[in-house]
């Protein structure tokens, strides 16, 4: 009997057909792996979205002399009126945090002296933080300021300010002081 050295046809069909099953298994695992990457990275450009836009506010904060107005609604608007700390190169700025209606977007409004609605001649900077916006409320009581915010689709972020002043009087003739650098925790 003679013996054969070489591959049948079914024999190398077989391995044909359990190599194209291996690699269908790769592939599709393959394929999951990069689902899975592809959603965390929209959860990690959301959750550093949200850090960019609390701190941005917290610098805000502490950079201020206590001079602010809080408008409660829906969703809060909150402008501080006298600020060091600006994202485009003013010296002194008024800044207003707000949710706008249309999409709900969490915006910073930066300017010297301007109104809301800004008008066509307004020379302000209009910065779109985040959103849509599940939540952003602010709350303030005897020199402590509470912040909470969350776009929808992601975690909450709060944080405190403790030490900050109160808004001016109008009446009163004597300027607010400004506040301690030390007076700040963050959750």
């Amino acid at each position: 009997m003679k013996r054969r050295h070489a591959f049948t046809l079914v024999e190398v069909l077989i391995s044909i057909v359990l190599i194209s099953l291996v690699l269908l298994g790769l592939y599709r695992s393959l394929e999951i792996q990069r689902s899975s990457n592809r959603q965390l990275h929209r959860y990690l450009t959301r959750a550093l979205d949200r850090d960019r836009g609390a701190m941005t506010l917290y610098y805000d904060l502490l950079a201020s002399n206590g001079d602010f107005s809080l408008v409660k609604g829906e969703y809060d608007r909150f402008c501080i009126n006298h600020t060091t700390h600006s994202l485009h190169g003013l010296p002194i700025a008024r800044v207003c945090w707000l949710v706008l209606r249309k999409d709900k977007s969490l915006v910073r409004v930066e300017g010297g002296r301007f109104y809301l609605p800004p008008g066509p001649d307004a020379r302000v900077e209009i910065d779109r933080v985040m959103g849509p916006m599940k939540l952003f409320d602010i709350y303030h009581r005897e020199g402590k300021v509470l912040v909470a915010m969350q776009a929808e689709g992601s975690d909450p972020s709060t944080f405190l300010v403790e030490g900050w002043g109160e808004p001016p009087d109008a009446n009163a003739s004597a300027s607010p002081g400004r506040p301690d650098t030390n007076r700040s925790t963050q959750r």
